[in-house]
């Protein structure tokens, strides 16, 4: 039960940053000192992965929590393994934010590197991803998980792979794309570029889900063998 409450409070945790860095982006709010690349407000935002995944996350771990509570207060014996595929999912999601900032947005971002961690960003590019993490590897019992599903982690970055190719097939004029509908740059060096872009990508996020997966798999046994040791 200990892991469990402390699996609610991240999850608790999460909820309330996802929440705070989404009302300051819609609101415009800087924190850090201004920031060109949160220029963009409301709706318009969730056009971008980042905003879309962390949202996603933000009320995963809200239902999750719920599923703790009923579990520490008696009201359910277990969370429905339904609940840990869509955990995973959502986190694999996060992480490849996390992730594609840390190794290719932030070292080509034009005020720096750390000017991708700033204000609601610092929530969106590394809390929430790097909390989110933390609680499913080492905090939630996700045996219940098996192999095939880690599959269903690239399931967000497909739809929007879609969603990104369709908007920016559909705003090419001469053979070219402007970076207003180009949001990631992926494109600016000709659209042949998205044939290697997006496979490379979604390995990378199938990759993420595996290892997530792994590494709880992992963690739960060799939890389960400490307790066998001190029950035997």
């Amino acid at each position: 039960m200990g892991k469990l409450k402390v699996s609610l409070g991240i999850n608790i945790v999460i909820f309330i940053f996802v929440a705070v860095a989404t009302v300051f982006m819609l609101l415009g709010i800087q924190f850090m000192g201004y920031e060109p690349s949160l220029s963009v407000r409301g709706i318009d935002a969730f056009r971008f992965f980042t905003v879309e995944s962390n949202v996603l996350m933000g009320l995963m771990a809200l239902i999750f929590a719920i599923f703790e509570i009923k579990v520490l207060k008696g009201r359910r014996k277990y969370i429905p393994s339904k609940i840990y595929i869509l955990k995973h999912i959502f986190t694999v999601a996060v992480v490849l934010t996390m992730v594609t900032t840390a190794a290719f947005l932030a070292p080509t971002a034009p005020n720096g590197y750390f000017s991708m961690f700033k204000n609601s960003n610092l929530f969106y590019h590394f809390v929430v991803p790097l909390l989110s993490l933390i609680t499913f590897v080492f905090f939630e019992g996700t045996g219940k998980i098996r192999f095939r599903y880690t599959f269903f982690g690239v399931l967000p970055m497909i739809v929007y792979g879609v969603f990104y190719s369709i908007n920016i097939f559909s705003h090419m004029e001469y053979g070219r794309v402007s970076i207003v509908y180009d949001w990631y740059g992926f494109a600016q060096s000709g659209t042949r570029e998205l044939i290697f872009v997006i496979p490379v990508i979604i390995s990378a996020t199938y990759l993420i889900s595996y290892l997530l997966w792994e590494f709880n798999r992992k963690f739960c046994q060799k939890r389960r063998s400490f307790l066998n040791i001190w029950t035997s």
